[in-house]
């Protein structure tokens, strides 16, 4: 009976994630119009769709109304007035008639502006202004997404941009309640088989380290950046051909201990803080469930940031900035500290 159910319960998830999650994302389901795109500021600032709602100053208030529309609870979208990846998702995600109608189906979707000043109570009691609000959800990179169940508990984040197939899985991970058993990483691996992407193999640049990968071993006044890779990977190679082949890129990497792992294999590995594990456990430890993603550590073998999203030259030139010249130490809010070299440099 047990192995019956537990055949019915794969059978069931696998069908659920659809062509979008199933197919390995290669250049056939990512073309260049989602991945390939200028990533400094908007000239005109975006509008909002036209379905999206604001909030009525309190979020148990617009918990409310959508359960009363039928909804499984709310996603509060944050995003900034001139954000690229933000454009992006709505040009691509937002726009395929699919899963904007998933999406409107199951949930009302607040927005909230990073950099605003307005009052919002949030489903627990707190009070916040719309900024507090995204840094309490270490909204890092915009867009971010929260989704908060009939109950009023924030059960997933979505940090960044990521291609539709991706998005369209994290919406099915949430609307069938996966996350109450596992995580996302876990949920998405399964569409996933690891062998192909042992397969191809990495693309080797001079900067990483070779092995063993001791990391214990690098305590310096250097930051360690982790690269989570897998072959045959797409989005990896636009990584290296493009924000990573610039010589402002490859400057700030060169600064750092720097770290190539595919996600999927057994490579062993001693993480900073001196855990022996390999590439694939230590990957699933983390999390990572989007490749590539990039990890930062500490001299001291602390998480500093990571991104784990679509990364364009600024927004990845911008990280390795804030690392290399130590901005977590000033400010624990990435973009503030952004906005505050902005205003310096001008």
């Amino acid at each position: 009976m047990y192995k019956i159910s537990t055949a019915l319960y794969t059978l069931s998830l696998l069908f659920s994630i659809t062509v979008y999650a199933a197919t390995p994302p290669g250049p056939s389901v990512l073309s260049g119009s989602e991945l390939i795109f200028d990533d400094t500021q908007l000239e005109e600032e975006l509008v909002y769709p036209d379905w999206f709602k604001l909030s009525h100053g309190n979020l148990n208030n617009d918990l409310e109304e959508a359960i009363k529309n039928g909804k499984i609870g709310i996603v509060t979208y944050f995003g900034q007035r001139r954000c690229a990846y933000c454009a992006q998702f709505f040009k691509t995600s937002l726009a395929d008639s699919d899963i904007q109608n998933y999406l409107r189906k199951h949930y009302d979707l607040i927005a909230f502006d990073i950099w605003g000043i307005d009052d919002i109570i949030d489903t627990d009691g707190k009070e916040y202004t719309e900024r507090g609000l995204s840094v309490h959800y270490k909204t890092n990179f915009t867009p971010s997404l929260v989704f908060y169940d009939k109950e009023g508990t924030p059960v997933f984040r979505l940090r960044g941009y990521y291609p539709p197939y991706k998005f369209r899985a994290a919406l099915q991970y949430v609307v069938e309640g996966f996350y109450k058993s596992e995580t996302f990483a876990d949920y998405f691996s399964r569409a996933e088989t690891g062998g192909y992407f042992l397969l191809g193999g990495l693309t080797e640049r001079d900067f990483f380290l070779d092995k063993p990968y001791d990391l214990s071993k690098l305590k310096n006044t250097k930051a360690t950046a982790v690269f989570f890779e897998q072959g045959n990977c797409h989005t990896c190679d636009l990584l290296h051909s493009d924000p990573l082949a610039k010589d402002a890129s490859i400057r700030e990497i060169e600064k750092m201990n720097a770290v190539q792992l595919n996600m999927w294999s057994d490579t062993p590995v001693t993480t900073p803080k001196g855990k022996k594990t390999t590439a694939k456990e230590w990957a699933k430890s983390l999390d990572i469930f989007y490749a590539p993603s990039i990890v930062f550590f500490d001299p001291d073998g602390d998480e500093i940031i990571r991104v784990d999203s679509v990364a364009r030259f600024f927004r990845l030139w911008g990280v390795l900035d804030y690392v290399n010249r130590q901005g977590y130490k000033k400010s624990e809010d990435y973009q503030l500290w952004r906005l505050q070299q902005r205003e310096i440099s001008k």
